[in-house]
């Protein structure tokens, strides 16, 4: 997760930029909305979970998915052009107005989950030298990261004109430690390490359980894939929408995978599995000493700020952005005269307060929130591709232009199959907190239905309504009784 210039500054106190996007501008909006705090925690995150082996397995699994997702992405952007919002709506053209509501909430719940990911990381990284932060995860870490979380809220309700250029300077800034920190691993790699590693540890497992392990990591990483396809309507060549998704796409794949696979021949897998997040400083530090780590911190919390920011705009805008569709209730689609959309910004700020202080019950807080981050992005995504399987099945019924291929069709496939095998691989106990989520969430659709003096729900919707309802009393009494533990 990262940011994303473009709708930064449409949201961020000024109109939307009236010249056309580029296609090397869109591809640099993709780098830049998968680049973000994800990337620093990769060391540890895989080797906690698996060795060279499975990492390889897993980055191969996760580069083919994720590449048929971008690829469907290319593909809604050419065959529907007239969908403009990206993920959500596609959910909403392919499978009816409650499913596109999730979609849009699942989204936004996403980023907002995400968004506590940064202060989480934030603070683990001032915790190496202020001991009393933890891992970003005790008392005095949650009091600040709080503190933080709501002066970014009054300083983007002024309306923050200058977004875009701030973003574009920590782009840079979060870039330059990740190529630097593989540069320099290369230099100090050892064969022989990288060898003890290749199997994996007593700990981890099957290799299938190892690469299982890892997924919900790297749809973590990849989150902002989608990143061209959300600003598709300011794109001056359509087709470049989904051709700055894949190059997009295939540049981060080889810094993701690159960063991980040195690691495993700096030091032991059980020691980068014990290191403090962010794991990618203590790997740097064991090669070249204390002034890498102190290198990688500085940039991460320099990128992370700016990441944070962005990323909160975003989260409102779909919420604004819902509300203005009808589909989110009226007071959402509110603006201030710097054309903020202060509600959804209180709303966004409110929801990732809530699981900060969440946080506090987890026994490893940063890796819960990137996993809650992964699960909610899930029900948008398989519903993005179930959208493009039905679009080549039956492009006529579904309004596409033009003609469907066998690639087409494969590629739908393999991305659907993807997606559902992530929720599987997420397991129950995220799943089920996810319902927790969204079940109450369903009270924003019923509002925007009674201002629009609608029926509430169809009978399928009432049906998809009972088993969030049904999933989300489960994940509370598995919680209560321990059966499931954050």
């Amino acid at each position: 997760m990262a940011d994303v210039d473009a709708g930064v500054e449409a949201r961020a106190g000024g109109a939307p930029p009236a010249a056309k996007l580029t296609l090397l501008t869109l591809t640099a909006m993709v780098v830049g909305s998968m680049v973000g705090a994800g990337v620093f925690s990769l060391p540890r995150r895989f080797a906690q979970e698996t060795g060279v082996a499975g990492a390889l397995i897993a980055w191969a699994v996760a580069g083919v998915g994720m590449l048929m997702l971008a690829f469907v992405f290319q593909t809604l952007a050419v065959r529907r052009p007239d969908l403009d919002a990206g993920v959500y709506a596609y959910a909403k053209a392919g499978f009816g107005e409650y499913l596109g509501f999730f979609s849009a909430f699942g989204y936004w719940a996403s980023a907002c989950v995400g968004n506590v990911t940064y202060w989480v990381l934030i603070m683990s990284t001032i915790g190496a030298i202020a001991p009393a932060l933890g891992d970003g995860d005790t008392a005095l870490a949650i009091v600040l990261s709080s503190v933080g979380l709501w002066a970014f809220f009054l300083l983007i309700r002024r309306g923050v004109k200058e977004a875009a250029a701030i973003n574009r300077i920590v782009t840079v800034a979060k870039l330059v430690p990740i190529l630097v920190f593989v540069i320099l691993t290369l230099f100090y790699f050892e064969p022989s390490v990288f060898a003890d590693n290749f199997g994996g540890a007593d700990y981890a497992g099957s290799l299938f359980d190892q690469v299982r392990g890892t997924m919900l990591a790297t749809v973590f990483v990849f989150l902002g894939v989608e990143g061209a396809s959300v600003y598709s309507r300011h794109a001056k060549r359509r087709e470049d929408v989904g051709r700055a998704t894949v190059l997009g796409f295939l540049s981060v794949f080889a810094i993701f995978a690159s960063v991980t696979i040195v690691s495993y021949g700096i030091l032991p897998m059980s020691e980068i599995a014990e290191l403090r997040q962010p794991s990618m400083a203590g790997v740097l530090e064991a090669a070249v000493g204390t002034w890498g780590q102190v290198f990688v911190s500085v940039g991460l919390i320099i990128s992370v700020l700016g990441a944070y920011l962005a990323w909160t705009l975003m989260a409102a805008e779909v919420l604004f952005v819902a509300a203005k569709d009808k589909d989110m209730p009226r007071f959402l689609g509110r603006s201030s005269g710097d054309d903020v959309p202060v509600p959804a910004l209180l709303m966004t700020t409110s929801l990732s307060q809530v699981v900060l202080v969440v946080t506090a019950f987890s026994d490893d807080a940063f890796n819960f929130a990137l996993d809650l981050t992964s699960a909610l992005s899930l029900i948008p995504f398989l519903l993005a591709a179930g959208f493009a399987l039905k679009i080549a099945l039956r492009p006529r019924q579904e309004g596409a232009v033009g003609r469907s291929t066998r690639r087409e069709l494969v590629v739908a496939a393999v991305a659907t199959l993807y997606t559902a095998f992530l929720l599987y691989a997420a397991g129950l106990k995220f799943v089920l907190v996810s319902f927790i989520l969204y079940a109450p969430a369903t009270f924003l659709f019923v509002k925007a239905r009674r201002e629009q003096d609608r029926r509430l729900f169809s009978p399928g919707e009432a049906v998809l309504c009972a088993v969030s309802v049904a999933g989300a009393a489960v994940g509370v009494v598995a919680l209560a009784l321990g059966w499931i533990e954050l």
